[in-house]
């Protein structure tokens, strides 16, 4: 017969289960420090051998690293997302970049219908939460700060989308623009116009999600990514004519 007796499950494989469920949601982020042994054993309700021996089996699959005198960190599963010489290619070809923002504009617009679908109230808060920052930052003119909060808003959008294959996915994504790596963010907030405009943007996006409705939010959020994508080509443009510019000026000075 293929019926087996039920066991009790170990304490430490209870333990590695809420670990990776934690890390799987994205609550626990990479490169995230553990709390320390005795307290986290404290939060958990196990002992402190039970701990070690969950911690070892999840270093053992990749999920957590120890760093020596530092602590147990979420290992950065996620770094390897793209080779090193994809990053770079993406860098240095400008197609890269639209075709990034395309792959957004219908991810993000998947994910803002899901959210307003089937967010909980309490993500549709944190979105709103992030909003009015946006609205705190952009009235003090901080736009490295604004453009902080529009990569958190945005990020928040996919978590309430709960789709966790999705949530890694865009993390992965959103680490690459943080580092500049398809555009500089804080250039599209450098102009006041250009700031409204995306205010406004972000407004109607979160009025969208606010009032569940899925459709709204999905047109919302695509409306904003091709206002994003008009502005970076514009951008691109400019600065090509003001090579050309600068090299006109020089032959005149040239002559003087």
């Amino acid at each position: 017969m293929p019926f087996q007796k039920i066991e009790s499950e170990k304490l430490s494989d209870a333990v590695v289960r809420q670990i990776e469920e934690l890390i799987l949601r994205g609550i626990l982020r990479p490169g995230e420090r553990l709390p320390a042994e005795r307290e986290l054993a404290e939060r958990l309700g196990v002992s402190r051998p039970s701990l070690r021996e969950a911690i070892s089996n999840l270093q053992e699959i990749g999920l957590l690293s120890t760093k020596a005198g530092s602590g147990v960190f979420v290992a950065d599963v996620l770094g390897s997302a793209f080779a090193p010489a994809l990053v770079k290619l993406f860098a240095t070809h400008d197609e890269a970049v639209f075709d990034y923002l395309d792959f957004r504009r219908d991810m993000e617009g998947l994910a803002a219908a899901r959210a307003a679908r089937l967010g909980s109230d309490t993500d549709l808060k944190l979105v709103d939460a992030l909003f009015e920052q946006m609205k705190a930052a952009h009235q003090k003119r901080k736009p490295d700060h604004e453009a902080q909060l529009d990569a958190e808003f945005h990020m928040a959008i996919i978590e309430a989308s709960h789709n966790v294959v999705m949530l890694h996915m865009m993390r992965s994504i959103y680490d690459l623009l943080r580092e500049g790596v398809f555009y500089n963010r804080q250039v599209m907030f450098k102009q006041r116009t250009t700031r409204d405009a995306l205010l406004d943007q972000h407004g109607r996006i979160n009025t969208a999600l606010q009032s569940r409705d899925p459709d709204a939010a999905r047109a919302a959020v695509e409306a904003h990514l091709d206002f994003v994508e008009i502005a970076l080509k514009d951008q691109i443009k400019a600065d090509r004519n003001e090579v050309i510019a600068r090299q006109r000026l020089s032959k005149v000075d040239e002559r003087i």
